[in-house]
């Protein structure tokens, strides 16, 4: 696939990980995803951008020691404007965890939660535009929020974003995939009554690899663990793992790879 140059507002932009230790994500995701790293300083707070085929795919940078939020993927959309997104999110009763901020001379970010509690981010951006690459192994393929109010977060992202909002017909679960403009561009999934009381609404994130259970092995081998085996989807072929920091995300072998 040619490099991603833009991304539609309305639509995810860019992940990267809060880590447990830096140096430690970098080996796991390294064998994981075949993943080079950029040099990063402390001057920009040691964020890292990963690197695959030569295209910024991801990035991460070290938890605070004192952090009250333990180790997670985060999820940002491309807006034409953050400062609106933000006042538009407050309208709907999302709240702003952090304000409108410039990074640099690389786009205007803020990060958020929506009326259920699920964090993600907002960028606009300027020099950077997110991804470089998407739907390919080694880059994200799927990004969807687990709350445990479905219809109402659907809700809050069809209005935010103007997005519609296709209810999957399978009775076993709670699904909607939110569109913008007609393109699959997220998934909305209620958690159930066996998801334990202790785990928050939160985004999560999926990446495309080349086999799912060579993947899942390599997750158990690096230390992380497989939380769910490998299954075979419409979609294609699913496991849901984490990191050995306990970050959660999804690996897929897309069946229709873009």
């Amino acid at each position: 696939m040619p490099a991603m140059t833009k991304h539609a507002a309305g639509t995810v932009s860019w992940v990267d990980l809060a880590a447990w230790d830096l140096e430690k994500a970098q080996d796991f995701y390294g064998a994981l995803f075949g993943w080079t790293f950029d040099p990063s300083n402390k001057e920009n707070g040691y964020y890292t951008m990963a690197r695959k085929n030569g295209q910024h795919v991801a990035a991460m940078m070290p938890i605070p020691k004192d952090a009250p939020f333990p180790p997670a993927w985060n999820t940002y959309f491309a807006v034409e404007s953050v400062d609106r997104s933000v006042a538009r999110l407050k309208e709907l009763g999302g709240k702003a965890m952090m304000e409108p901020m410039d990074v640099m001379d690389a786009g205007r970010m803020a990060f958020c939660t929506d009326n259920t509690g699920a964090a993600f981010g907002f960028w606009q951006p300027n020099l950077f535009n997110g991804a470089g690459l998407v739907n390919e192994p080694g880059a994200m393929a799927w990004n969807e929020a687990k709350t445990r109010d479905g219809a109402k977060a659907v809700a809050f992202y069809k209005d935010l974003f103007g997005m519609t909002a296709d209810k999957m017909p399978d009775e076993r679960m709670q699904y909607w995939v939110l569109k913008k403009d007609g393109r699959e561009t997220a998934g909305v999934m209620q958690l159930d009554d066996k998801t334990p009381a202790e785990v928050p609404a939160h985004w999560m994130t999926t990446f495309a690899v080349a086999n799912t259970d060579e993947a899942a092995a390599t997750v158990a081998r690096k230390g992380g663990k497989v939380i769910m085996q490998p299954f075979d989807s419409p979609y294609g072929r699913i496991a849901i793992v984490a990191d050995p920091g306990g970050a959660m995300f999804g690996v897929i072998t897309l069946a229709r790879p873009a």
